[in-house]
């Protein structure tokens, strides 16, 4: 789901730390308007979309798109880290399935490997989770 303005403008401001009445200061507005923007009940006036992404610290595109850069990033590096679980996980599967059949791993050994499988995706389900 695509961010509205609103949404961004309220992610990015909690994030940095900032109050309404903070971004409001020095965007030279009231809180009331800070707070209807992050509702989607009013934009902020197109002269002043400049001000507002340099004090949140984004670029104007990402502002007038309803994303960050940042945290499609953090998702582009997560789904990585998820997919990487996963694989480590079925590899795991595969080779004791395999090894098994040829008769060249012993239930010991193979303990240690689905260990690690389940593990990853132990590890992949909390993420989800978060």
């Amino acid at each position: 789901m695509k961010k509205t303005l609103g949404m961004l403008i309220s992610e990015t401001r909690k994030q940095k730390g900032m109050t309404q009445l903070e971004l409001a200061e020095k965007m030279g507005v009231t809180d009331k308007a800070v707070s209807k923007w992050e509702r989607d009940l009013s934009c902020p006036d197109v002269s002043s979309l400049p001000t507002l992404a340099q004090v949140l610290d984004l670029s104007l595109d990402e502002l007038i798109q309803g994303k960050s850069e940042k945290s499609e990033t953090g998702n582009k590096i997560a789904s990585l880290v998820g997919t990487i679980l996963k694989g480590v996980a079925l590899a795991m599967g595969v080779a004791v399935a395999v090894l098994s059949v040829l008769n060249a791993i012993t239930p010991q050994q193979a303990l240690p490997m689905l260990g690690l499988g389940l593990a990853c995706l132990a590890v992949h389900a909390m993420e989800d989770r978060s």
